[in-house]
């Protein structure tokens, strides 16, 4: 029989690593709370067709990457490659923009079928955060302000800001032009996708990271020369801001999106501490595309986390303690229930305490040795003499204290002053 394995590129985060998780999953919806966004809740699968109109059909995502099946009804459904799309569909189709503004996030699972590398898997996990029904630059402040504020409280410190615009629709659509004109000329420089690309989406082009073609991207024509007025006084309203928060950033005029939905602002923060998947988190504007899917004109903004790649980079020295504070040790059949009733009485009277109960029987000397591999400080010890006698035994697992013995009664006060609650 062959040997049980998870999907390539789809990992187990076992019980040792999701203390870290939970951390910075917290830390991040703390903040997010501090900025009054609400968490919404999306399904993991949507119908294809929704991808294919939000990101488009010439990008990646939907030509190569996406995890696409029939249903017993024929109808073509997707694993969410990306949570935007589903956030948008849930917002139509509940009616939560209409005459309204929106301060959104969600986390969970994404899945898209690439090569399976340090820092992108095929099963990926994002917090994402939407914002809808502002126009001006100040909401593209602030979400980049909450960016900041997230890598502070995690101790992040070699992570840096790239800002860029692409412009309106009719600016990119005339650089388009342009950029097709220039990468024409030098065709035979051009890689397979990039081929692809220039017939399809030339700005993606900007996005390569083939080495070899860095100094062709270099010297391509940049949109900042072609940008309308519009997005040009968006873009110093936003630079006017992060100056004065003391944000320090780049403008990077090669910066693009891989999805076709962008507009205006656009940005990525990046550490140079994961290798080639160094973007930590990317997002812009994407003003027309509730329009596109038949819904009134409502501009947005947002940006996605990943989380995988954060957990390469986030500081975990002041994570919430994990360890039990004491092991309950019984013996005997008598004392069972009376064990049992009795953790459960301290779990009331003691609200932070982290009780072990040990379930399943066995000797004394397995269990002591179950309780000094559980890190407990104290061993807390329920024989049928214990019982009878109305007491405890204690042992401490991590001094030379002597052992002792504790009333039932007087058990509450002596753990409390005892213990280092964590």
């Amino acid at each position: 029989m062959a040997k049980l394995q998870a999907v390539r590129g789809m990992h187990d985060i076992l019980m040792h690593d999701t203390p870290r998780w939970q951390f910075l999953e917290e830390t991040i919806q703390t903040i997010l709370s501090q900025y009054s966004y609400q968490e919404i809740r999306l399904p993991i699968v949507e119908k294809t067709e929704l991808f294919k109109r939000s990101i488009g059909d010439n990008t990646d995502i939907v030509s190569k990457e996406m995890y696409s099946f029939d249903d017993r009804n024929d109808s073509s459904l997707t694993l969410r490659p990306e949570g935007t799309a589903g956030c948008v569909r849930a917002g139509i189709e509940h009616g939560l923009f209409h005459n309204q503004t929106q301060r959104l996030w969600y986390s969970g699972p994404m899945f898209r079928h690439e090569r399976p590398q340090k820092g992108r898997q095929r099963q990926f996990h994002q917090i994402g955060v939407e914002a809808f029904g502002f126009n001006g630059p100040d909401i593209d402040a602030e979400q980049i302000l909450m960016c900041s504020r997230i890598w502070q409280a995690l101790n992040l410190s070699d992570i840096s800001l790239e800002i860029n615009s692409l412009g309106t629709t009719e600016s990119r659509s005339e650089y388009r032009t342009i950029l097709v004109d220039y990468f024409s000329s030098h065709k035979n420089q051009l890689d397979e996708d990039s081929l692809v690309r220039l017939e399809q989406n030339p700005l993606r082009i900007l996005d390569s990271k083939n080495p070899d073609m860095k100094s062709l991207i270099m010297g391509a024509p940049t949109l900042d020369e072609h940008l309308d007025t519009e997005s040009a006084d968006h873009f110093a309203g936003l630079k006017e801001i992060l100056d004065g928060a003391d944000i320090k950033y780049t403008v990077n005029p090669r910066l693009v999106r891989g999805l076709d939905y962008y507009g205006k602002t656009v940005f990525e923060w990046i550490s140079n501490q994961l290798g080639a998947q160094g973007t930590v988190c990317a997002g812009g504007r994407y003003d027309g595309l509730v329009e596109h899917h038949g819904a009134s004109s409502t501009p947005a903004v947002g940006f996605a986390i990943g989380l995988e790649r954060l957990m390469e980079l986030a500081s975990f020295v002041n994570m919430p303690e994990t360890t039990p504070h004491v092991y309950l040790l019984i013996s005997g059949e008598k004392s069972v229930k009376p064990g049992l009733l009795l953790a459960e009485q301290l779990r009331n009277q003691l609200p932070n305490i982290r009780i072990l109960s040990h379930c399943g029987g066995g000797s004394f000397k397995s269990q002591f040795k179950k309780a000094d591999k559980s890190g407990a400080q104290l061993a807390l010890i329920l024989g049928e003499d214990e019982l009878d006698n109305n007491q405890l035994t204690v042992k401490y697992l991590r001094s030379d204290k002597p052992q002792t013995t504790v009333k039932w009664s007087e058990l509450t006060n002596f753990l409390s002053t005892s213990l280092q609650f964590n």
